[in-house]
């Protein structure tokens, strides 16, 4: 995510009781980098049977499996009776643990198709900007230092996440409807943040398990994403995004239970103050191309970003490049050779 406020302080804190009331429990995992925003959260939810479901899973630093581990036993849950592990989305905080669960209790990982990819453990970063050098080149005008540097500063990074055994991963499509000890939720694909989100909806209770979808403070930084494809069947993250988001947003909810930090309420307007947020950087990219001409990815950076640094940069990238992708879409620019014009 971007630590970017994605707009006024609309949501307002809920009492987390309604929440225990379900059989839902909200454990918190430190997370090693900033950017997430917060510890992640994974939510225990006791199953059928007496048995134990994850939604989430932490990540996979020895900080992380203590937090999930010690949260459990104080509430009193076994992993012995993990069944099921619902992963949201393919980043490492949170499906990092799953695999070790899943070696564990036999746990059947529960996951959309178009995160398959990731939490198989086939799109580590080092391998993406390898394989898509070109891309960066090319298509986002990213000089060749500074590329260097981006792929350089990916080795260094401690694991954060297990790939999954396809053998323990049951497909999602959206639509599911997924029953548990006191309650039943509906599973809703929602594209953006990553290609293979996933929400879980409890429509009688108006509740939404909203993971990185809709969050308090930032803006769920929907990021470049090349696991359809680098042409032009390549995922439109941002495009796609504010589509999933407003249809959230037409959601009659009480209580949204985001990826990061405790449940809140008033989902609506703080969408509407994230849509706005998106709408004045589209303006001010669509200004600085019609004043200035045409540019690159790389070159639109300053327009909105006030200090570019190479440990930030890919985040940086994924946003420019999905606000031009909105006002592509909407027909006030093109793309020429590299570059972007105003139409």
């Amino acid at each position: 995510m971007s630590l970017l406020h994605a707009g006024p302080d609309a949501a307002l804190p809920v009492d987390e009781a309604v929440l225990t009331a379900l059989g839902v429990h909200r454990i918190e995992i430190p997370l090693p980098f900033v950017e997430g925003g917060g510890p992640a959260n994974v939510l225990a939810i006791e199953d059928q049977g007496g048995d134990l479901c994850l939604f989430d899973a932490g990540v996979a630093t020895e900080q992380g499996w203590a937090a999930l581990s010690g949260g459990l036993a104080d509430l009193g849950l076994s992993t012995k009776r993990l069944r099921r592990i619902v992963i949201s989305h393919g980043h490492v905080d949170h499906y990092g643990n799953a695999q070790r669960l899943a070696e564990a209790s036999g746990a059947q990982v529960l996951v959309h198709r178009d995160d398959l990819t990731k939490v198989l453990g086939q799109e580590r970063w080092s391998l993406m900007l390898a394989q898509h050098r070109d891309f960066f080149l090319e298509e986002l005008g990213v000089p060749v230092p500074v590329l260097e540097e981006l792929i350089a500063s990916t080795g260094s990074g401690a694991r954060l996440a297990l790939p999954i055994d396809r053998e323990r991963l049951t497909i999602l499509e959206g639509g599911e409807r997924l029953d548990f000890a006191r309650f039943s939720a509906e599973v809703v694909h929602c594209p953006g943040h990553t290609p293979g989100l996933i929400c879980l909806l409890v429509a009688q209770e108006r509740i939404l398990f909203a993971d990185d979808h809709v969050l308090a403070k930032v803006s769920p930084n929907p990021l470049l994403d090349f696991s359809q494809g680098a042409g032009e069947t390549r995922f439109r993250a941002l495009v796609s995004y504010l589509e999933s988001a407003r249809r959230i947003a037409a959601l009659d909810l009480d209580v949204v239970v985001p990826g990061h930090g405790p449940s809140f309420r008033n989902h609506r307007p703080l969408l509407e103050g994230l849509f706005a947020f998106y709408e004045r950087r589209q303006g001010i990219l669509l200004g600085r191309l019609r004043e200035g001409g045409p540019a690159s990815v790389h070159a639109l950076l300053p327009a909105i970003f006030r200090r570019i640094d190479v440990g930030r940069l890919y985040l940086m990238l994924s946003e420019v490049l999905g606000n031009l992708e909105v006002l592509q879409a909407r027909g006030l620019v093109r793309r020429e050779r590299g570059l972007w014009v105003s139409v």
